[in-house]
């Protein structure tokens, strides 16, 4: 049955796969003579506009997560949420001008924007602690195998006609299938979540869902761990704050380390990477479908290093790849700048090459080390009742900012070139220094026993010494 639960993560990671395939889809269309020629040719200030105004539309969605994410409970919120990307997905395939392109960016946006930050929820709510970070992590690293397929299809439709809309209105279509499977899968094979359920008095349901998800165990045991969880969350649930502020003075450490871990993403400039490496080749020297091959590289390292990082976090743990993550970022942005600046402009093809490898080796470090880890960490810290609405303002952060950096991206490299790295360097260095001093560990404990990291009291269910029955205590992790 533990195949029951990798399958049911993976299942659910489509929300995740569409958010990385739509924002990788657009690396390529850009790139595209055709889509130039169709939309007009559209400026650097434009070129930003297409990615900026699909990031807009991803806070958007974090924020609607935020105001009725735990209300739909987290299948009806992810169903919902794939009626939205299938109509903004159609929308961009079958887009008539500029405009049209735009709106149907910003509606995608939306979805796959509250999409990617409900399945790292709904996936740490489903998973038994000791493989939480594999379940948990299969939200980014469907993020990066949707960014990997994206641009290999892009390079693929590179060899079409230019006198076509077809080499960049199939790719786009491709993004339509995912969210029709998701629903359906969402309705008839996915359960929804035992913490979920239970939170809401749905207490027959939630021993029905938890039994099916860990049916590994039996007798003692999964009763055991089903009271475990149902003691917890019904104590969190009577100890509840009735307004965000009074939240705010009790769990101001979690909340302040999920929005930073989420913001942290942001400001490390890897979509900025991600969204404009094209250009970034190109102001290297390389020319045609090289750039496009260059890409396609570029997003099938970032799914294969990912699928590393899924034994990582279980086994090194969430801290130390945090830590060496980006600490390892800043260092790689230094050396990116050194060779850009160097190299960039001139005819020494070696020292071009290994501008290149700085990017490679920035990509590889992004989604071995933090990728899956940053959004499943900012889930695992939260207590159950702001989990949603705390995990959509610290998305809605990242959109944010993310907004920010990539609508400069293409004027700040056309004006400053490899300089840009720099402001990078400096978010990267301040991320590392706040995960020395603030983070503590969650490897191998259960959603309910991360609070006593932070000093919460947690109610701990227990077998009897002659197993007839259960004793209960309370426990004060600062004791």
């Amino acid at each position: 049955m533990r195949a029951y639960v990798v399958l049911t993560g993976l299942f659910a990671g489509l929300g995740s796969f569409l958010f990385g395939y739509d924002t990788g889809i657009i690396t390529t269309s850009i790139a595209h003579e055709s889509f130039k020629k169709y939309m007009g040719y559209p400026s650097n200030a434009a070129t930003g506009a297409i990615v900026a105004t699909y990031i807009a539309g991803e806070a958007v969605g974090a924020l609607i997560q935020m105001l009725i994410g735990d209300k739909l409970g987290r299948k009806r919120f992810m169903q919902l949420m794939c009626i939205v990307v299938t109509v903004g997905t159609v929308i961009q395939t079958a887009a008539q001008n500029f405009g049209m392109f735009l709106t149907g960016r910003i509606i995608t946006g939306v979805a796959v924007g509250a999409l990617v930050s409900t399945v790292p929820i709904y996936n740490s709510e489903i998973s038994p602690p000791e493989i939480r970070g594999v379940i948990g992590g299969f939200s980014g690293c469907m993020i990066s195998l949707g960014t990997a397929i994206a641009n290999w299809v892009g390079y693929a439709c590179g060899f079409a006609s230019e006198t076509t809309s077809f080499q960049w209105r199939f790719p786009l279509s491709m993004q339509i299938p995912p969210g029709i499977i998701l629903f359906i899968g969402l309705q008839f094979i996915l359960p929804d979540s035992p913490r979920w359920l239970i939170r809401h008095g749905r207490d027959e349901d939630a021993k029905a869902a938890f039994s099916q998800i860990r049916g590994d165990l039996s007798g003692a045991e999964l009763h055991k761990e089903f009271d475990d969880m149902r003691e917890q969350i019904l104590y969190e649930k009577s100890i509840e704050l009735s307004s965000f502020k009074e939240a705010w003075e009790k769990y101001r450490k979690r909340i302040i380390i999920a929005v930073i871990v989420q913001t942290a993403t942001s400001l490390s400039g890897v979509n900025v990477i991600g969204y404009y490496q094209t250009t970034l080749y190109k102001q290297l020297g390389i020319q045609g479908q090289n750039i496009l091959l260059l890409a396609g590289v570029y997003g099938t390292v970032s799914a294969l290093v990912n699928l590393v990082s899924l034994k990582l976090l279980d086994y090194m743990g969430r801290y130390p790849m945090l830590l060496y993550g980006f600490g390892g970022l800043c260092i790689d942005l230094i050396y990116s700048a050194l060779m850009t600046h160097f190299f960039g402009a001139s005819d020494n093809k070696v020292g071009k090459g290994f501008a290149i490898l700085g990017i490679y080796m920035y990509n590889a470090i992004y989604f071995m080390l933090l990728n899956s880890t940053t959004w499943l960490y900012g889930v695992e810290i939260l207590p159950i009742y702001l989990r949603s609405t705390v995990t959509g303002l610290a998305s809605m952060s990242h959109f944010i900012f993310n907004i920010g950096v990539t609508e400069a991206g293409p004027t700040a490299f056309a004006n400053i070139g490899a300089n840009f790295y720099y402001v990078f360097v400096g978010t990267t260095f301040c991320t590392a220094v706040s995960i020395f001093f603030m983070f503590p560990e969650t490897k191998g404990k259960t959603l309910e026993m991360i609070a006593a990291e932070f000093g919460d009291e947690v109610v701990i269910t227990e077998l009897s010494k002659d197993d007839k029955g259960y004793e209960e205590r309370v426990e004060n992790s600062a004791a």
